[in-house]
């Protein structure tokens, strides 16, 4: 067991699931609140269409909902996921071992790049919340989306097959 309370996966079968998408939020421009849906599509190297982000190395964000739970606590506070501002909340997924890996949620391939590191924003979304975030990857990491497709909640998140 890892310390997300679920089983650690010790090969990359695509079949063994390792977290679950439980929440999706977007905005239609920067600095707009984050929206919640129930589905979204991602692009190759963009993300998700409704957010005309760049094509690059951060297409999409992902949050673990017990670290956000934990930076919370630590806050004293009960503020909701998409304060955060990342696109996907994962549960039961340590976040730190998919760095340098692909993933598949649903269809749709990601490739993890590194850590979030949280900016001031967070600060002004709520104070103290950027301290809150910096320690063990509480901030979530960032990713590229390689195969476009459909992303909705309930989708299972696994380790991709080595291609």
């Amino acid at each position: 067991m890892n310390e997300e309370g679920s089983r650690v996966v010790a090969n990359d079968s695509a079949s063994a699931t390792v977290g679950v998408i439980k929440g999706i939020a977007q905005r239609a421009e920067k600095g707009d609140p984050m929206v919640e849906v129930d589905h979204g599509h991602v692009s190759l190297n963009v993300g998700l269409d409704a957010e005309h982000r760049p094509p690059g190395k951060r297409s999409v964000t992902l949050l673990s909902d017990s670290r956000w739970s934990q930076a919370c606590t630590e806050l004293g506070v009960t503020l909701p996921w998409t304060t955060r501002r990342a696109n996907f909340l994962i549960s039961g997924l340590d976040l730190s071992t998919l760095i340098g890996r692909a993933i598949l949620i649903g269809t749709v391939r990601v490739w993890i790049h590194a850590e979030t590191k949280p900016c001031a924003l967070m600060d002004e979304q709520h104070s103290g919340l950027r301290a809150a975030l910096k320690p063990n990857f509480r901030g979530g990491v960032y990713g590229q989306v390689l195969t476009e497709g459909t992303i909705s909640i309930s989708d299972r998140v696994v380790f991709a097959p080595d291609k």
